[in-house]
């Protein structure tokens, strides 16, 4: 299982969210890509980064930590927030971002989102609340099922599918195994769980459980998670 530390990136600073609420941020770091480097000290290969102020705008707006990131550290780096367009795509894979992942337009478009995953690195992001899918920084929530938009990209090229249950996110209440494999299944496509992951019992159950990677983000932001044990525990897989 692959473990994605995740940086939220809102007005240029790292922070975390309470179920996606833009009011409810918590800043961690004035400097994030000193927290990138610090996933890579501790054994990372990926960091997971959202453009918070871009999921909400629909275009990049954090773009200078973004270039601090790359420039500062070596992970591969998963970014997603406000993608909503292949110029935008492009711009993003000439700075150095590894995987770019489309969201919301996933929902509004999702013959584009085909369209892209043959030509680019693309990932899925699947965001929900009770089941339905949620798009635009998870302001509105749709009619469409999670399960129903995941089976839309099966063997559509799309690297894997990130799914978040926003009831959990940034609550340190649990991962929802259950929402991650049901995505999974309906899909057939790598799956990586969001949202709640508490601490290194979660990072056992989504091993146990088959998951292929989870996001980490406020368990290591609030000290509930030793980010260099999960790393040794998924090295024996």
């Amino acid at each position: 299982m692959t473990i994605l530390p995740a940086i939220d990136l809102k007005d240029g600073k790292a922070v975390r969210l309470s179920k996606g609420v833009m009011e409810s941020a918590k800043i961690y770091s004035d400097e994030p890509w000193q927290v990138a480097t610090r996933f890579e000290e501790l054994g990372s290969k990926w960091v997971h980064i959202v453009d918070l102020n871009g999921a909400f705008a629909g275009k990049p707006a954090n773009l200078e930590q973004i270039r601090k990131i790359r420039k500062n550290c070596n992970l591969k780096i998963e970014l997603g927030g406000g993608i909503r367009d292949e110029a935008t795509i492009q711009m993003y894979l000439d700075l150095g971002v590894d995987r770019l992942i489309l969201g919301s337009i996933a929902l509004r478009n999702s013959e584009f989102v085909r369209d892209m995953a043959v030509k680019y690195p693309i990932a899925v992001g699947i965001d929900a609340m009770d089941g339905m899918v949620a798009v635009e920084g998870w302001a509105e929530v749709s009619s469409i099922k999670a399960t129903t938009l995941a089976k839309e990209f099966a063997n559509a090229g799309v690297e894997a599918i990130i799914c978040t249950d926003i009831s959990k996110d940034g609550m340190l209440s649990g991962i929802n195994v259950d929402f991650t494999l049901d995505i999974k299944h309906a899909s057939g496509i790598e799956t990586i769980a969001s949202g709640g992951l508490k601490d290194i019992e979660d990072i056992k159950k989504l091993i146990n459980a088959g998951v292929d990677g989870t996001i980490v983000g406020k368990a290591f932001y609030e000290g509930m998670l030793d980010l260099g044990e999960a790393f040794a525990l998924t090295a024996k897989q």
